[in-house]
C-alpha cells in the first residue's frame, strides 16, 4: 500500500510494503517485503532496506544507509553520512551505516558515519552512537555506551 500523499518515485514497492502519508522515496532505492515506512520519511537512492523492516515518523534514511531484514528504527532517529559537512563541498566523502539483522534504535537517537550496529542489538531512546554496537548487545547514553549482553 502507498498513501496517495506519499511522493514514491520508485516502482519497485513490494505489495506487502507499507508507505504512509507525506513520505518521499527516491527511485533507486531498495525496499523489501513487508515493510512499514511510517509518514514524513525520506529514503534516497543510494539506499537498501531488507525484509520485514520498520521505520517510525520523521526519519531520513540517506544515501548510503543499510537496515537489514527485521530491523526496527524508532521515530525521529538521525543518520548522518558525512563526518565533516559543508556546504557546496565536492571533496567530502560518503561514510556507510549498516543496521544488522534484527537491531532496534531507539527514539531520538543520532547514528554517525561509518558505524555498523550488529546483529540483535538494541540502542536505548536518546543516544548518540559514535562507534561500532556488537551484537547482542544494549547500548544507551550520549556518547552511547555498553549496558549488557541482551538474552534472546
Amino acid at each position: 500500500m502507498i498513501h496517495r500523499l506519499a511522493d514514491c518515485m520508485n516502482s519497485n514497492i513490494p505489495d506487502s510494503t507499507n508507505i504512509w502519508q507525506f513520505c518521499v522515496i527516491l527511485p533507486n532505492c531498495k525496499i523489501g517485503e513487508n515493510c512499514n515506512i511510517c509518514a514524513n520519511v525520506l529514503i534516497e537512492n543510494d539506499v537498501v532496506i531488507g525484509n520485514n523492516v520498520t521505520i517510525k515518523s520523521g526519519v531520513q534514511i540517506w544515501d548510503g544507509i543499510e537496515l537489514e531484514d527485521n530491523v526496527c528504527i524508532g521515530a525521529n532517529v538521525s543518520f548522518t553520512n558525512d563526518r565533516y559537512p559543508r556546504a557546496k563541498n565536492p571533496d567530502w566523502k560518503l561514510e556507510k551505516i549498516l543496521i544488522c539483522k534484527g537491531a532496534s534504535v531507539g527514539a531520538g537517537s543520532t547514528i554517525l558515519p561509518g558505524v555498523t550496529i550488529g546483529n540483535g542489538a538494541m540502542i536505548g531512546a536518546g543516544s548518540v552512537v559514535t562507534k561500532d554496537v556488537p551484537a547482542g548487545e544494549l547500548w544507551f547514553g550520549n556518547p552511547a555506551r555498553f549496558v549488557r549482553k541482551i538474552e534472546n
